[in-house]
C-alpha cells in the first residue's frame, strides 16, 4: 500500500512540473541566430519571468519575452 501511494505522488510530482504556467501562447519562432558560441541568458524558464512574459529562445539566448500585440481591424 505504501509503495503504491509513493507511485501516485512521484506521477503527481511529474505531472505538477509538466504544466504550463497559466501562458497559452507559444513563443515566436528564432529567423536568425547569433555568431557567439555560448550566449547569455537572460532566463531558463518561464518561472524566471515576470508575469506575463515568458523565457523563450530570442536570436541570441534566452529572454523573457511579453506577447506580441493582437491586431484588431476595425
Amino acid at each position: 500500500m505504501k509503495s503504491v501511494a509513493a507511485l501516485l505522488l512521484v506521477g503527481m510530482l511529474i505531472l505538477w512540473t509538466d504544466l504550463p504556467t497559466g501562458s497559452s501562447w507559444s513563443c515566436p519562432p528564432v529567423r536568425v541566430t547569433c555568431a557567439l558560441l555560448n550566449p547569455r541568458n537572460e532566463c531558463y524558464t518561464d518561472r524566471q519571468c515576470p508575469r506575463y512574459t515568458k523565457c523563450c529562445q530570442s536570436f541570441c539566448g534566452r529572454r523573457c519575452i511579453s506577447r506580441a500585440p493582437i491586431l484588431s481591424y476595425g
